[in-house]
């Protein structure tokens, strides 16, 4: 229990520290072009995956109502998992803000890698550390400076649809063996104690 206070107050700073990344501090949200599309293949409302055992296929492109070269400031496409407004209430550290810097809806990042123009497709196995929760999923371009110029999401502007779950691993199984490991320690060692005196009370009774 006191492990999982300080996990809480922990992360509860950490989210109210405010973002290094300099030139994304005046950018925000609502300024970013539209123009990418994400889809989880497979993927529906109501789905419940397991982490670290379900994987989701996550494609993205240019969305065909888009400009042609709407993707030419493109260096790098980073496609993150991000809570639904379900998973955020009462937890200040998911926050959504329209300043990119301070926002905290999309904390998950799922790959992070060169842009291509040509529809990409990933195999994304729900990682072990993703607790339970409620998700979509986006995409950012982002320009040469580092900074997102567009995005896309697989789920609708009030991100209510297209939602999918993630069921983390319990915490129960890892206590318990925690637990059987330092019985099986205490064990060994009352064990030793008993031994060591069982022989000190041998060696004093031959003396006598």
């Amino acid at each position: 229990m006191a492990i999982h206070t300080l996990l809480f107050v922990s992360l509860l700073i950490f989210s109210l520290i405010p973002s290094s990344r300099g030139g994304n501090k005046d950018r925000l949200f609502t300024e970013l072009q539209k123009s990418l599309e994400v889809t989880p293949k497979h993927v529906q409302d109501g789905v419940v995956l397991e982490a670290g055992k379900d994987m989701v296929t996550i494609k993205w492109k240019l969305k065909s109502s888009a400009k042609v070269d709407a993707d030419d400031t493109f260096k790098k496409i980073q496609v993150k998992l991000c809570y639904a407004p379900i998973s955020q209430v009462d937890r200040p550290w998911r926050k959504t803000h329209n300043e990119l810097f301070k926002d905290k809806t999309c904390p998950h990042e799922i790959v992070s890698k060169s842009y291509d123009k040509t529809p990409q497709s990933l195999d994304w196995t729900v990682d072990l550390d993703i607790p339970t929760g409620t998700y979509f999923v986006r995409a950012y371009g982002i320009d040469g400076d580092g900074q997102e110029v567009a995005y896309g999401q697989s789920s609708d502007e009030g991100r209510k649809k297209n939602l999918f779950s993630v069921q983390a691993i319990s915490g129960g199984h890892v206590s318990l063996d925690i637990a059987s490991i330092l019985f099986s320690i205490f064990s060994v060692v009352s064990l030793l104690v008993f031994f060591v005196k069982e022989k000190k009370k041998a060696k004093l009774e031959q003396r006598e």
